[in-house]
């Protein structure tokens, strides 16, 4: 079967837009023998305060492209702007927090010394940054627990302390791979209920990498589906659901629709043939 051309990025005003790729490809190990593909032609335009959820099967480039926005992998071709800037300049500004699979705490500070990391290394006075620190482990419900230890909390808090850690900064992007993808049902529906209220308080941008329809769906204002390797966009989705969302909206029927379309653009991926 013919491959599909990749959707068209959505148009905004410049100045509304957080992500801008265009034309971007990736390939690892270009000049061996066995060259990789990973990503093709994503052309993608993610608006700012707006959360982008990734989603498409293991191997399809989907933390590979969030790495690429991150400065942490650089394309073999195409553009890439954060903010207006090349994301190697967005980096150096560090206009973007990451959050990663694993909470990554450092196992001999407190938790409020986790969270203290980033404005140390980033220079901000003592007094701005136990303001930043109280302020931060308030929205993640942690201030009790500040002075406590990664090992004296559970899986669950201690994610919730890095996406703290990651917020200390106040940075303009939130970038979260796959975070609650190692936790079980019960502790995942409470820390997505929770991180909805987060992004709609703090109106950040966020792009989230998840393997789930459901929890893409709750979170998400677009959800962006790739295909199998090479990662390619087979379909942009916008989430009109309310904005205030309660976890008992996944058994509406519009929720249900969302995520019948997301299956459905997930199937579709497979019929991709690479040239």
């Amino acid at each position: 079967m013919k491959a599909k051309p990749s959707p068209k990025a959505r148009t905004a005003d410049d100045s509304s837009i957080a992500v801008e790729i265009e034309s971007l490809d990736l390939v690892f190990n270009p000049q061996s023998a066995a060259p990789v593909q990973a990503l093709k032609n994503i052309n993608l335009k993610i608006a700012r305060g707006s959360f982008v959820s990734f989603i498409g099967p293991s191997g399809c480039g989907k933390t590979t492209l969030m790495r690429i926005i991150a400065d942490l992998q650089k394309p073999t071709a195409g553009r890439v702007r954060v903010n207006g800037k090349s994301p190697e300049q967005a980096r150096r500004d560090h206009d973007y927090g990451f959050v990663f699979q694993a909470p990554a705490l450092l196992p001999w500070r407190t938790i409020e010394q986790n969270v203290a990391l980033p404005l140390e290394v980033m220079g901000f006075p003592r007094g701005e940054r136990e303001q930043r620190i109280a302020e931060n482990l308030a929205r993640v419900k942690l201030e009790d627990f500040a002075l406590k230890y990664p090992f004296q909390l559970s899986g669950g808090m201690q994610q919730r302390a890095s996406i703290a850690r990651a917020l200390a900064f106040d940075p303009d992007l939130l970038l979260m791979d796959e975070p609650f993808g190692a936790l079980d049902e019960i502790v995942r529906d409470s820390l997505n209920l929770q991180l909805q209220q987060l992004w709609r308080a703090s109106q950040k941008t966020v792009i989230f990498v998840t393997h789930s329809i459901p929890e893409a769906v709750f979170l998400s204002t677009q959800i962006i589906v790739l295909s199998p390797r090479p990662g390619r966009i087979q379909d942009i989705i916008d989430c009109d659901l309310p904005s205030n969302r309660e976890l008992d909206i996944r058994e509406s029927a519009e929720f249900a629709a969302i995520a019948n379309r997301v299956r459905q653009g997930l199937r579709e991926g497979h019929s991709y043939v690479t040239p």
